[in-house]
């Protein structure tokens, strides 16, 4: 920053020293014109550069000793494009003769510079096409000791600069910047007195496209001495905002660091964008970005220009911190914020006006170009946010992206009396992004979060999660069908909501018995003391065989799939209600030996923020059928058993008469007959119960 103050500086003595050179050929030579050849070659022997002055010398004597030099053109350095390095239309400059020798005071009236064009370059080996213009003035060794009478005064009656164009070309970082149309007034200049300036100017900035107007107001003071400068009072719009600005003197003799003071008053962020033909973004909220405030001290240092002590008043939310942007070809963003609270639902895109059922409704694309764009390290903390209806407390996340690739890490937060951890990345760097999470949540109270979720409190209790996911796709629902992964979680001391699995229960016996219904309880709710399952994530499908739910009343255990895509669950359960179930109203001693001797199937259906939980009515039915032919034959089996006669019994004739059993056979005992037909009978329940 400091040789750059220096090459202005050399400029602008450079410039005086053309209208001296100029003014002493007058008296000497009277015509400079004459002598133009001779002016080039030697810039060309000091600067190895070309001056070609096709404009004519105007000189005048009394009492301003006035020079006026018309067109101009001063080549650029070797390895650099083949625009002139600057060059002007007209300059006059014009000093009292008499003030000079008589009080050693030069007394300039006014500088006046038309058309300027000023070419800066950088290299991409990083060397510009102006270090040389000020390596070969301070090859020429420091400035001669000042005698005792001192320097001249110098005193100015104003500066106008008019038309100029200034171009800067860094073809390390593939980054250009023009101002035109720039328009540079003052006031007096003279030493130790505060120099008021303004300007005005147009610019743009590629590849960005970035383009506006730009106007200036500033009081600045110089110390030739000392070797510093100041601003103060800076006004400055650019682009509609209006920024105020307190500048700090700083040096222009060494590297300087110089320092402001900054305040941006109130402007619209999506008109903003507008103008930097960024399409703003739709946003739930209209007013939504429409009210921005900064006050900052901001430090342009070599390596980076940092904002410190930094106010950010977004909306409603107010943001403390520091910003940094990093001067290298990068151009790293720092971010360090710290915020009181903030609703990000007022940012999301708006709600589908034809509902969410409507199947026209575009996917959510993943903004891989804009992750592909960022190169970004930071921490956030906000107090409260809400995002999605849901409410976060002390939340932090941290932010590194770079090469295509962005992480969140850490994401903490405390919501819903529990507490979120997460580690999400984006990797936008293929044709295909990839989005990987890690998250946990821990004693969350599920109830409130499914009300806020989904506006229904369909089961309430404390849930621990762990998801550890990856999914491939340029939009959310590619990656939703993608995801491949691991999931576990378990509630705790809860209750399903709107079912009473033990009123379901006793209403399907009633219905396969064919007997009138039970009354139900109300309000119907099913408490629960755990339910846990873990498996593997397939395609967006999660699959276990390991879900178990512990009731009052009763164990489950089954197997199921929840599809996350679609936000289903479909479940099958077998459930055994124990011998002495707690908190059960109404039931009978039957239905109790019913229920305590079966294997009662249960189905869980329907959309995860509220799912049906009844028993399997058609698996009950299959059942009952199955029993009741079981038992239909047995009855025949045993009945037919029974008719038959054993082997060597007596046979009793129609008229009374004893039949004796045939000669030669033993007779056989009445109690080992009836022990012979309770084995059959035994063996054949065995058989149907197979």
């Amino acid at each position: 920053m400091g040789r750059l103050v220096k090459f202005f500086l050399y400029f602008i003595t450079a410039i005086v020293a053309i209208f001296l050179i100029a003014a002493i050929s007058f008296f000497l030579l009277f015509d400079a014109n004459d002598f133009r050849d001779d002016f080039a070659a030697q810039v060309k022997k000091t600067t190895g550069r070309e001056l070609t002055i096709a404009g004519d010398i105007e000189l005048s004597l009394f009492p301003w000793l006035a020079i006026d030099i018309g067109e101009t053109h001063l080549g650029n350095a070797e390895g650099f494009s083949d625009e002139p390095f600057v060059s002007f239309n007209q300059a006059r400059l014009s000093v009292r003769i008499m003030p000079v020798l008589l009080r050693r005071e030069v007394s300039i009236g006014t500088a006046l510079l038309d058309g300027l064009d000023l070419n800066l370059e950088i290299a991409r080996n990083g060397r510009s096409n102006w270090q040389e213009l000020i390596d070969v003035s301070e090859a020429k060794g420091p400035a001669p000791q000042e005698d005792e009478t001192g320097a001249p005064a110098l005193d100015i009656a104003s500066i106008n600069i008019r038309n100029a164009s200034v171009r800067y070309t860094d073809n390390q970082a593939g980054e250009s910047y023009r101002l035109t149309n720039l328009n540079l007034s003052s006031g007096r200049v003279a030493e130790g007195e505060p120099l008021p300036l303004s300007t005005a100017f147009d610019f743009e900035m590629q590849p960005a496209d970035i383009s506006g107007g730009l106007e200036m107001e500033a009081v600045a003071s110089a110390g030739p001495t000392s070797g510093t400068i100041g601003f103060s009072d800076v006004e400055i719009s650019v682009l509609g905002i209006d920024i105020s600005a307190n500048v700090e003197p700083f040096s222009y003799v060494d590297d300087a660091i110089p320092t402001a003071l900054i305040q941006v008053k109130e402007f619209s962020l999506k008109e903003l964008m507008a103008q930097m033909n960024v399409e703003p973004p739709l946003t739930a909220d209209p007013d939504a970005m429409n009210k921005v405030l900064i006050n900052a001290t901001v430090q342009f240092r070599p390596e980076a220009i940092a904002l410190k002590e930094l106010d950010l008043v977004l909306d409603d939310t107010t943001f403390t911190g520091d910003l940094a942007l990093a001067s290298d070809a990068a151009g790293t963003i720092s971010v360090n914020l710290s915020g009181d609270s903030i609703n990000l639902d007022r940012y999301m895109a708006p709600a589908d006006e034809a509902g969410a059922e409507s199947e026209d409704v575009a996917p959510v694309e993943v903004p891989a170009d804009l992750v592909r764009s960022l190169n970004l390290r930071g921490n956030f903390k906000v107090a409260e946010a809400v995002l999605g209806g849901m409410r976060f407390e002390n939340a932090e996340l941290g932010l590194k992206a770079a090469n295509g690739k962005l992480r969140m890490y850490p994401i903490s937060a405390q919501f819903f009396d529990g507490t979120y951890s997460g580690d999400v990345s984006v990797d936008a760097s293929g044709r295909t992004a990839v989005l990987s999470v890690n998250e946990k949540v821990r004693d969350v109270n599920v109830g409130a979060m499914a009300l806020a979720m989904f506006k229904e409190e369909s089961v309430t209790g404390t849930i621990n999660g762990s998801f550890e996911l990856t999914g491939r796709g340029n939009d959310l629902g590619a990656i939703q069908s993608s995801l491949q992964g691991q999931m576990s979680f378990e509630l705790l001391d809860g209750a399903w909501e709107g079912t009473d699995v033990w009123y379901e229960l006793r209403r399907a016996r009633a219905l396969l018995k064919k007997e009138e219904a039970p009354e139900p309880t109300l309000p119907a709710r099913t408490p629960f003391s755990s339910v846990t399952a873990s498996g593997p994530v397939r395609d967006g499908v999660f699959r276990n065989d390991n879900l178990h739910a512990e009731l009052p009343f009763m164990r489950l255990t089954g197997n199921g799939a929840i599809d996350l895509p679609a936000a289903t669950i479909d479940y099958s359960m077998t459930a055994r209600v124990f011998e002495r179930p707690e908190f059960v109203e109404g039931a009978t001693a039957e239905e109790l030996d019913e229920f305590t001797e079966a294997v009662i199937p249960l189905k869980i259906t329907g959309p995860l923020a509220s799912p049906s939980i009844k028993p399997d009515v058609q698996k009950m039915l299959k059942k009952e059928v199955r029993k009741k032919a079981k038992e239909r034959l047995l009855d025949k089996l045993l009945g037919d058993a029974e008719e038959e006669p054993a082997e060597g019994a007596t046979e009793q004739p129609a008229d009374g008469a004893v039949v004796q059993p045939p000669e030669g056979e033993a007779d056989q005992p009445a109690e080992e007959e009836q022990d012979d037909k309770d084995k059959l009978k035994d063996a054949l329940k065995d058989l149907l119960k197979r």
